[in-house]
């Protein structure tokens, strides 16, 4: 009798550390898998530290390519605490930022974007 409830009490266990273990796998990959990254230049509108239970900095940037031509917004987020101190202090100033996209991420817990800052610079006139 105590055979059979081991084994149930193991198929269990295995039935919920493997899902948890490939889901944790899954979420280490797309955070570090860079599906593309770049840079874009323009203001920073809007920038705000959102979330209930995990907090994340958004942001959007408007870019404008030519005088006359409608305004493009470029939505990201930001990991770090320092490079976030650096976009709250560039508000209104034309700069440029640098960026990596991450595809597939299983949580807005990690950010509500896909497009993750990793530097900013402010652009002179």
């Amino acid at each position: 009798m105590f055979s059979n409830i081991n084994k149930l009490i193991k198929f269990a266990l295995l039935a919920l550390v493997v899902p948890a273990l490939l889901f944790a796998l899954y979420t280490w990959a797309s955070l570090s898998w860079v599906y593309s990254s770049g840079e874009r230049a323009g203001y920073v509108q809007k920038f705000s530290l959102k979330g209930y239970v995990c907090k994340t900095w958004e942001g959007e940037i408007v870019l404008v390519s030519m005088p006359g031509t409608q305004a493009e917004k470029f939505v990201f987020t930001v990991k770090d605490k320092v490079i976030a101190k650096k976009v709250n202090d560039s508000l209104g100033k034309r700069v440029k930022i640098m960026y990596e996209e991450h595809k597939g991420i299983p949580s807005s817990c990690f950010g509500e974007t896909a497009y993750f800052v990793q530097d900013l610079q402010v652009l002179e006139k």
